[in-house]
């Protein structure tokens, strides 16, 4: 696998060659071709200067950032070249955290790193075990796609796992998305059952149970045509998902469904939480104990 980057790693005043991979490969992804139905033929994308209409190389165009309307400045590579930071060839392991204390909103795509000489081997295994040892993820920053990254990195086997981390500007506040600012109050009842649930539903995490149903069927469909086999459409099925009206008796009747296999201890649990339909309540307030105790 070829690397997408090349320098070296370093932890004070020890470093060693390496080389960063990704850590994913989609090429199991299905990838569609834009094809002229008459001909057959594969479309092929002309570039093309829209005020001369005259076809162009690609290797002649350079880079250029819009400062105001159809109004750009060039930037010529050996410019950007000699931009060029540390980060660009050096990766320092600036600091030491608990990975615990990184918020998973930050991490982004993942890497391996490797030893890219024998004669770094030695050091890279020292600064691996160190870290394997102190149970510490290293916090770096490296220059990918003509950006400087941070990076978080920790052992992973006999290699380095290397995941780019987004930057605070990046992230988007949760309060700022949806339409509802404020969740109403529950009753707790309800989240118990809900809670019981979760409970029934808990196991460990295995990613080779997971399938991506959808791209199987386009396989499935692309194997059928390749063989000539008919194939008819018609309008998809669509689950619905329908309106709950009683929330508390969505929950039991889904709790009841999760217990077919120990049917009595649901029912004992079902039986404690009866006596309550509505969806959502509030906390009662002085004056309702007050009217409901006066009413006793």
């Amino acid at each position: 696998m070829a690397s997408v980057w090349k320098g070296h790693l370093r932890l004070s005043l020890v470093t060693c060659p390496v080389a960063l991979y990704k850590a994913t490969d989609p090429k199991g992804d299905i990838n569609f071709h834009l094809i002229n139905p008459k001909t057959r033929s594969r479309i092929v994308q002309v570039v093309k200067d829209p005020t001369t209409g005259q076809e162009l190389d690609r290797k002649t165009l350079v880079r250029g950032f819009e400062i105001s309307k159809d109004q750009y400045v060039l930037i010529d590579p050996a410019e950007l070249k000699a931009l060029r930071i540390e980060s660009t060839s050096v990766l320092d392991l600036e600091r030491f955290v608990d990975a615990a204390t990184i918020d998973r909103i930050y991490w982004d795509e993942p890497y391996y790193l490797a030893p890219s000489e024998k004669s770094g081997a030695e050091a890279f295994a020292v600064i691996l075990e160190a870290m394997r040892e102190q149970k510490r993820v290293g916090i770096g920053k490296l220059v990918l796609n003509m950006r400087e990254r941070i990076c978080a990195i920790e052992p992973r086997d006999n290699r380095l796992l290397l995941t780019t981390l987004r930057t605070q500007e990046d992230i988007v506040k949760a309060s700022d998305v949806g339409d509802i600012a404020e969740l109403p109050k529950l009753d707790r009842r309800m989240l118990e059952i809900a809670e019981k649930i979760i409970e029934q539903q808990s196991g460990q995490f295995d990613p080779s149970t997971f399938r991506d149903r959808y791209e199987d069927a386009v396989r499935n469909l692309i194997a059928r045509k390749k063989k000539g086999q008919k194939v008819t459409t018609a309008p998809p099925v669509e689950k619905d998902a329908g309106t709950v009206v009683d929330l508390m008796d969505a929950l039991r009747r889904s709790l009841a469904g999760q217990n077919s296999g120990s049917k009595t201890r649901a029912e004992r649990f079902l039986e404690r939480t009866k006596g309550s339909k509505t969806v959502a309540s509030a906390k009662p307030t002085r004056k309702t104990r007050a009217a409901k105790k006066h009413a006793a």
